[in-house]
């Protein structure tokens, strides 16, 4: 008996390589020779753009929002910040943070509640509005930067005279990403408080901490670092610590690692003073930046945006970038990144061009 001689793999059922490749994705699966320059390509390839919001177009839709929503049913009366670049319902600023603007009037309270996302703010107008968090109440004044981590009770409300804005930072899309979303509201409308105004900022905000006291190291124990505590430290920073980069910067740190402020964020404080030239760099972590005072530029690979107080712009992973100031007044940011999330998993690099 002769036997049968085999046929060549792609006349098994005929019609060649493309049947075959139709039977492939019939059972929910492909070819991964045809998706590796997609899957690894040789740099990063974000899904971000460089963008910029300014400050002087969308403030008066920032204050229009009062007019339109009761924070009662907003629950956080905010409008969010969507990169061009990703699709918008992900509510994305980058791939992996999140950025909003938040306003709340006098008399109002956003009511309490909690989420797996970690956050923080920067306050921009006003003053005298609150936050509580895990019982610890801090009033609000403009430049603050105020810690929500993970899973803790929040609320804001405003006693003051007049409205209160805010820069809304948090890991959202990554959260998502992961699947780890989870959120609760609070029974009441108010968390109560248990803590006087301001405690974390006096035990654990001048370098000393209470003996035998048990904290959860993965985020900062301090509610709020003031601007102007800040601002002084940028102003005496050494002028052998600058940084060809960024100028004179310094980190909002957790006092009791001496790591980022959130386990999936860290954020800055920088100052480029006239007539200082800084380099080009590239970072695998996506950047937030916000000017706070004077004026500059931010160069985004071919891009340059012009800068004022308040606007925002979104420099992607591994974009190259550089900052100058215009005037002469030294021009101020404030920035926030997902590098501790990339330094975590071993993904982090730098690259001074």
């Amino acid at each position: 008996m002769t036997a049968t001689k085999p046929r060549p793999a792609n006349e098994h059922h005929g019609g060649g390589e493309s049947e075959y490749f139709e039977r492939v994705r019939s059972k929910s699966m492909g070819p991964l020779w045809k998706a590796m320059g997609n899957l690894m390509p040789l740099t990063p390839r974000p899904r971000e753009v460089p963008y910029q919001w300014k400050w002087s177009e969308i403030r008066d839709l920032v204050y229009e929002s009062a007019k339109v929503v009761r924070v009662e049913d907003a629950v956080r009366r905010v409008l969010m910040l969507l990169n061009p670049g990703i699709p918008p319902e992900q509510a994305a600023v980058t791939q992996t943070l999140y950025a909003g603007i938040q306003i709340i009037l006098p008399g109002e309270v956003a009511p309490a509640h909690r989420h797996t996302p970690n956050a923080l703010r920067f306050v921009m107008e006003g003053e005298g509005a609150f936050t509580t968090v895990e019982g610890e109440k801090t009033i609000l004044r403009k430049g603050d930067v105020v810690t929500t981590p993970n899973w803790t009770w929040h609320d804001h409300g405003n006693d003051a005279k007049g409205p209160v804005v805010w820069l809304d930072a948090l890991d959202i899309p990554l959260v998502n990403a992961l699947s780890g979303m989870f959120y609760e509201d609070y029974p009441q409308k108010t968390h109560p408080v248990r803590d006087a105004t301001n405690s974390s900022q006096r035990s654990y905000g001048r370098g000393l901490r209470p003996t035998g006291e048990v904290r959860n190291t993965a985020y900062s124990p301090i509610l709020n670092y003031t601007f102007g505590s800040a601002q002084e430290a940028l102003e005496t920073q050494p002028s052998g610590a600058w940084s060809p980069t960024d100028g004179r910067v310094v980190e909002y740190l957790n006092p009791l690692t001496g790591g980022p402020i959130l386990p999936t964020m860290d954020a800055f404080l920088q100052r480029v003073d006239p007539g200082m030239t800084l380099r080009s760099h590239r970072q695998s972590s996506s950047k937030i930046l916000m000017g706070v005072e004077g004026e500059g530029t931010v160069e985004v690979e071919n891009e340059v945006f012009r800068w004022k107080p308040f606007d925002v712009m979104v420099v992607p992973a591994w974009a190259k970038h550089r900052l100058t100031c215009v005037g002469r007044s030294p021009a101020v940011l404030f920035s926030y990144t997902n590098a501790p999330v990339m330094r975590a998993l071993q993904l982090y690099r730098e690259a001074v061009l």
